[in-house]
């Protein structure tokens, strides 16, 4: 008890001195297997980026080797189940694919906790398009204006930019159900998504997308509104019977999501520190869509911006690297 008190007065001294944690071997009971590296995924878009170097960084601190391996959004889980990735940092709980549900009712995967950040998804457009399609935002109001929209690729029908292919066909499903006269074509990736908003806000030419936030986009752009789609309730992803249509599901929104931080299911038990310092760690919008800005815009280091966060905001996490030591 004495030896641990001690411990813990060091390691408090350390954090208060903005010393790395790991050069002081203290509770290393505490840490598992510190000879493993700890793998965190890398997924598809910067936030998420984001959301693991700092979690990587933080481990850092406490004595870990971590390594960022990639990984697309719905594939990861297979790998996390797997024991091959140990843990995920941002997983949005309306887009985590048709693995996550079986591997988790296995035991394979297991959530460690929400990260925090107020998300929000839907079919984002131009605010000035409310002009050319007068009922908007109302879902309704698409097809008056689908013809504005059509592209040689899409013909007859207006260009709907969706996900990318890996990140599933909701939007595909939503368009069918609701009967609205667009085709939904994958958007490729994130960094695709963005260049295809700006590039029609400043030819000020009408475009339908679904997206996301927090997202920097949104302070570099003209006014953006969202489509008022029908309310999700549950139900609608599975019963044809609930809503407008009655031959389809998915007539209806997408639900308000949380943002998860999911890992290996062996993973508290080799890391028992690290587990505990990712069960406390919480993220926030206007800190993610600053460094977003930072890394996508002004083309910083990652790794620069997320320590240079760590450094800004030490009175924020020097209470998780103390409570997964045990203080």
């Amino acid at each position: 008890m004495f030896s641990r008190k001690i411990s813990n007065l060091i390691l408090s001294c350390l954090i208060a001195g903005g010393f790395l944690l790991s050069a002081l071997q203290v509770n290393s009971e505490d840490l598992g297997d510190v000879d493993a590296p700890i793998k965190l995924a890398i997924n598809e878009w910067t936030g998420q980026h984001i959301s693991t170097h700092i979690a990587g960084q933080l481990l850092e601190k406490l004595g870990y080797s971590v390594e960022y391996v990639n990984a697309g959004n719905y594939p990861q889980f297979q790998a996390l189940a797997d024991g091959d990735i140990h843990a995920t940092m941002e997983g949005w709980t309306n887009n985590l694919g048709d693995i996550y549900p079986v591997k988790k009712a296995e035991g394979t995967i297991v959530d460690i906790g929400p990260l925090g950040l107020d998300a929000g998804e839907g079919w984002v457009y131009l605010k000035f398009m409310e002009d050319m399609c007068p009922g908007l935002p109302a879902w309704e109001a698409m097809n008056d204006c689908a013809e504005n929209l059509v592209t040689p690729e899409t013909l007859p029908m207006g260009r709907f930019i969706a996900y990318p292919a890996d990140w599933g066909n909701r939007s595909e499903m939503i368009i069918a159900a609701l009967g609205l006269n667009y085709k939904a074509v994958p958007g490729g990736t994130e960094g695709a998504m963005v260049a295809e908003i700006k590039a029609a806000d400043a030819a000020q030419k009408p475009i339908f997308m679904m997206f996301w936030q927090p997202h920097y986009v949104f302070a570099e752009i003209g006014e953006v509104a969202w489509v008022d789609l029908p309310a999700y309730e549950e139900g609608c992803d599975t019963d044809p019977a609930w809503g407008m249509n009655p031959d389809a599901t998915h007539d209806c929104g997408v639900f308000k999501p949380e943002t998860m931080k999911i890992a290996w299911s062996g993973f508290q038990e080799k890391w028992p520190a690290a587990w505990d310092l990712l069960s406390s760690y919480q993220l926030d919008n206007a800190s993610q869509e600053a460094m977003m800005y930072e890394i996508d815009v002004e083309g910083a280091d990652i790794v620069e911006v997320t320590g240079q966060w760590l450094e800004d905001n030490e009175d924020r996490w020097s209470s998780w690297v103390s409570s997964a030591m045990g203080s």
